[in-house]
């Protein structure tokens, strides 16, 4: 079968080789499964770069979440058990950790439907208890993990603002729904969001981004606002001031989406249900920018990496037969 392999870390374009290898074998409690279509995360970038918290041995396939298909037929959503990772023809997984593909949603959408939306509902719900009637403020808000928090606040009857980083992106924030799109090349982020809610700021802050981001949150979070720190796509690590949290009264929530597979997976099987429901009303749907062959998965990466994508981009094996999916 192909896959693509990183024997060496470095930049996603460079390290990532597609190269004729065997199928995985699955191990005790593995299962095998066809992929039908895989989703790039951020995450898989850092692992190319060896950056990632999780590093599995040399030479791994990057790819950690996928639509697959079980050898008796089923269509479900998978976690790839690294490091037979998404972005090959097949890829084995955990048994016990698979979910059923939501009928509502095609293969590619149910391949972005996993991580980036099961972070958010427990960042959301679960960690920063949104309410009806908040103001939710999502920074990165077109890309892949925004996209999702913006649809999830909108299902929650909060009031969204999404800043973006360019006109391109504002466009797909404003289709996506949110009231309020802040350009933050061309506007003041502080001084829009307030302007936006008449001085108050936003109850909850939904930060991927880290450094300058987190920075702008803590000058216009809410009293009795809660910032949810998901991720540090900038590359920056903000240092709080504690003192500036306890004197403006909000809370600083770290989000781990992964523990929960560990600590309490119950929640994580419960927050999917919840999950496919609004996916059947149609009250969420993947942002699946770009759909892209295997052979194309390298750059497709690279450019996740780079922050230049909206949305989620999705591999897709079938396409190198000219299939969609």
């Amino acid at each position: 079968m192909q896959a693509w392999q990183v024997h060496q870390t470095g930049e996603p374009a460079e390290a990532m080789r597609l190269q004729e290898v065997d199928r995985p074998t699955p191990g005790a409690g593995q299962v095998l499964l066809k992929v039908r279509a895989a989703n790039i995360n951020f995450p898989d970038a850092l692992m190319c770069r060896g950056q990632y918290q999780v590093r599995p041995p040399l030479p791994f396939t990057p790819g950690v979440e996928i639509c697959g298909e079980t050898e008796d037929g089923r269509r479900v959503i998978a976690n790839p058990a690294l490091p037979h990772g998404g972005f090959a023809e097949y890829a084995i997984a955990d048994a016990a950790a698979l979910l059923p593909a939501p009928d509502a949603l095609g293969d590619a959408e149910a391949a972005a439907l996993h991580i980036g939306y099961q972070t958010g509902w427990f960042g959301l719900h679960r960690r920063a208890r949104l309410e009806a009637g908040e103001t939710l403020l999502v920074h990165a808000a077109a890309g892949g993990v925004g996209s999702a928090a913006v649809q999830l606040g909108k299902a929650a009857g909060a009031t969204v603002i999404g800043v973006v980083g360019g006109a391109d992106k504002a466009a797909v924030a404003r289709e996506l729904g949110c009231d309020v799109v802040i350009d933050r090349r061309a506007e003041d982020v502080i001084g829009a969001v307030k302007e936006a809610t008449g001085g108050r700021g936003a109850d909850v802050i939904y930060d991927p981004v880290g450094g300058e981001a987190y920075t702008q949150s803590t000058k216009v979070v809410a009293f009795e606002g809660r910032i949810v720190v998901v991720g540090f796509a900038s590359g920056s690590i903000p240092s709080p001031a504690l003192n500036h949290a306890l004197v403006k009264n909000y809370a600083i929530l770290g989000l781990h989406w992964g523990l929960y597979n560990t600590k309490n997976p119950k929640l994580v099987l419960h927050c999917h249900e919840r999950l496919t429901e609004l996916a059947a009303q149609g009250a969420i749907k993947p942002l699946v920018s770009e759909r892209v062959p295997l052979s194309g998965a390298a750059a497709a990466v690279q450019r996740v990496a780079d922050g230049v994508t909206t949305g989620r981009i999705a591999v897709v094996p079938a396409l190198q037969n000219g299939a969609a999916a």
